[in-house]
């Protein structure tokens, strides 16, 4: 009985201590692949979609929206992060930047400041602050991105201290930043840019979120200030039911030291539907008005004016694996679309992808 006790007493502290080593290892590896296919019937030149678009931009051809790995490290004081990528995506919103850093996805360390609260500050590279979408399309309830989403920050450099509450309820943060969308700042630019987010989660059901942006994307010698909102909710009013409201609202400064100012603004509904446990349905309108072409030119008399309306269908083939489709269409104020080498306000355009994360 003494050898039996004895030999219990060897393996089991063994069995516990590799059982908590295991769970303490602070490094993970996970990825992202989406592939699509989109017709637009407008039959665009060079198969290229509106230049407001830049996610799954690419007419009629088989493509890769978006793929990436990540590697991460994660203690109770340390954080960081560190994702390559490649992709249509990639291609279209890093096209400003050097080649060297084209393919970053996100790259940013991080350190806790209190042992008691959790209050962090974070640099380098990571997803924007700004709005209720992602570039990782199955995060969103709709396949392709709004209109104000491709034309505000995906991702953004600088630095950022951020806190949630206890409860998880409140989440406060704000940022010291490069400018809209840059990881290398503007040449000639020598101003950072600010931005803040408040997020409040009352209960499961409702996400309330306020997000700014303040600076130039000027050089200094023409410096022309843009002070940006974007305010958003998310309501589930039924367990198959979920709604979010978004409002974008921009203001820029007409020329350096102006006190007057071009605006632009863009409301959005999204509504989605759990048909059941691996189909749902998710439909979308939208307005987006710059009629002083400040985001998005066009170079006609009115600008850019135009509603968009969407209805995509999701279907979860396993836990890690989804299939969309998406008919989608746009009806501008002015001729800023291609319908097979002839102007029109019209545009639309079919879209299928398959995202799987690794």
């Amino acid at each position: 009985m003494k050898k039996i006790l004895l030999i219990l007493l060897s393996i089991v502290p063994l069995s516990v201590f590799a059982q908590t080593e295991s769970a303490k290892n602070p490094f993970s590896v996970n990825g992202y692949i989406e592939t699509y296919y989109s017709y637009d019937f407008g039959n665009p030149a060079e198969n290229n979609r509106p230049g407001f678009v830049y996610s799954h931009n690419r007419h009629n051809e088989v493509n890769l929206n978006l793929g990436f790995i990540r590697a991460m490290y994660q203690t109770e004081r340390v954080r960081a992060n560190l994702a390559l990528m490649t992709g249509t995506y990639a291609n279209a919103n890093l096209a400003a930047e050097p080649n060297t850093l084209r393919n970053i996805f996100e790259a940013n360390a991080g350190v806790k400041l209190s042992q008691s609260d959790n209050l962090w500050i974070d640099a380098g590279v990571f997803a924007s602050h700004i709005g209720f979408e992602s570039a990782i399309g199955k995060d969103c309830w709709n396949l392709t991105r709004s209109i104000m989403a491709d034309n505000s920050p995906y991702f953004l450099s600088g630095v950022k201290i951020s806190y949630t509450s206890d409860n998880q309820q409140w989440f406060l943060s704000g940022l010291i930043l490069n400018g809209w969308q840059r990881i290398q700042r503007v040449n000639g630019n020598s101003a950072p840019a600010f931005g803040h987010q408040v997020t409040f989660k009352p209960n499961s059901s409702i996400t309330l979120n306020s997000s700014s942006f303040i600076g130039s994307d000027t050089p200094d010698s023409i410096r022309q200030m843009r002070y940006f909102h974007n305010f958003y909710g998310q309501f589930q009013v039924h367990e198959k039911l979920g709604i979010i409201l978004g409002f974008d609202i921009g203001a820029q400064q007409k020329a350096k030291g102006s006190s007057e100012y071009n605006l632009w603004y863009t409301p959005v509904l999204i509504a989605k539907y759990s048909v059941s446990d691996k189909m749902s349905i998710a439909a979308r309108a939208e307005y987006y008005n710059d009629a002083n072409q400040v985001i998005i030119s066009t170079g006609t008399a009115n600008g850019f004016q135009t509603y968009g309306y969407s209805l995509n269908i999701d279907y979860q083939l396993m836990d890690n694996v989804v299939w969309r489709i998406e008919g989608r269409g746009f009806s501008s104020k002015d001729e800023i679309f291609n319908m097979d080498k002839q102007l029109s306000t019209q545009n639309y355009f079919l879209t299928t992808a398959l995202a799987v994360s690794l």
